[in-house]
């Protein structure tokens, strides 16, 4: 909107006498994407949350309502808690385990009672009770050599939702990507819709909400009852997530053809580069929209899915937190997404950029390292589930 704050217009972009972007420019772009990052941060993943506690009953927790009546009270930080418990176990690493395990003395510590899950059974040592660790009237007087066995079954809870969110790193990693070259594939098509309206390629990307909030209403009001009626039973949260793989998937490899596609009549036309309008081809960019379907589609699956499976398996303690994790799953999965296609201009030549050696190598290192952890998350994940 402020002409000052755009660069000169470039009549070719292949042209080397372009006129870059001042410092300035930069300076207010980033800034402006660091505000909107922290104000979504802040609040897009906790409106869910906040709403859901409103409802007791299970069933109401599906419909959110955009207004509050209930306010919690601030409580102490439930990070401390899990941090009390490992210190504890590893304080009292020696000590060899009886049945003397304490529950607390308030209705809410008392939800979890001996004797504890035998899964990581060396955190179980942190409710231990010995001489001293409590006061007269039940209370803990040591709280950094004992805890409830609420604390110890919430951190269990944690370690073990951890390997599956995780894996959710490899479902949002191609759609970072799609994202970061969908608009370099409309720069270079024909956006024009008749002949006054040209799309932007920056907002190419809207498509992805639209087409979310087509399938969010279709699965809700028609995919889920009739899945319900032909099996007897409503869809588990993982099968929902599962589904979103799928069209992950299913997004990949139709954007690979498009992008085959798009190759092959960028070379074929290549004679047009320098002229007027030579830098965009023949090829309407109505091409990318059955990928970007494809997205939001399989986000109109596997989003409800995560947030329900989350809030439903986080502990008490942490259920403002539940959702708040998706947004970090997709924040790892843009970086990664970055690296990957990063390592994909210095290996093959494709998106060619000036890449020195080394940052090829990094980015080879970094996600060479990435993959190998989640496939032990992946391993230790069949563990779990297995004990």
């Amino acid at each position: 909107m402020i002409p000052s704050l755009r660069p000169h217009p470039c009549q070719n972009r292949s042209s080397a006498t372009c006129q870059t972007p001042s410092k300035t420019q930069f300076a207010i772009l980033y800034t402006s994407l660091a505000m909107v990052a922290l104000g979504i941060g802040a609040m897009r993943f906790t409106l869910s949350t906040m709403g859901a506690n409103q409802f007791p009953n299970s069933k109401d927790t599906k419909i959110f309502f955009n207004w509050f009546y209930v306010h919690a009270k601030p409580q102490r930080s439930p990070f401390t808690s899990l941090v009390q418990v490992i210190v504890a176990s590893v304080r009292k690493r020696k000590v060899t385990e009886s049945e003397d395990y304490y529950c607390g003395n308030d209705e809410v510590t008392k939800m979890v009672t001996a004797p504890p899950t035998k899964s990581f059974r060396f955190l179980n040592h942190a409710a231990l009770r010995m001489e001293g660790d409590t006061n007269p009237d039940g209370s803990i007087a040591k709280p950094w050599m004992l805890c409830t066995l609420q604390q110890v079954e919430d951190l269990k809870a944690l370690i073990r939702i951890f390997p599956l969110w995780t894996s959710s790193i490899f479902l949002a990693t191609p759609i970072g990507i799609q994202i970061s070259l969908v608009v370099l594939q409309a720069l270079t098509m024909d956006r024009r819709l008749g002949p006054h309206f040209k799309i932007p390629a920056g907002s190419i990307l809207v498509f992805v909400s639209i087409y979310f909030c087509i399938a969010i209403i279709l699965s809700d009001r028609l995919v889920q009852p009739m899945w319900q009626k032909l099996t007897g039973r409503s869809p588990t949260y993982l099968q929902l997530i599962g589904v979103g793989h799928l069209l992950n998937v299913a997004s990949m490899a139709v954007s690979a053809l498009v992008e085959s596609k798009r190759r092959t009549t960028a070379t074929s036309h290549h004679h047009l580069s320098g002229q007027p309008g030579g830098d965009t081809m023949p090829m309407s960019a109505l091409w990318l929209l059955p990928q970007l379907a494809l997205v939001g589609v399989g986000e109109a699956f596997h989003f409800p899915g995560q947030v329900s499976l989350y809030y439903q398996e986080f502990p008490t303690s942490l259920k403002s937190m539940s959702t708040a994790m998706i947004g970090l799953i997709i924040g790892v999965a843009f970086y990664l997404s970055t690296a990957v296609i990063g390592c994909i201009r210095r290996v093959t030549g494709w998106l060619p950029d000036k890449y020195r050696q080394w940052e090829g190598r990094l980015c080879v290192l970094v996600v060479g390292c990435c993959w190998s952890v989640e496939l032990w998350l992946l391993y230790s994940m069949c563990q779990v589930v297995q004990v």
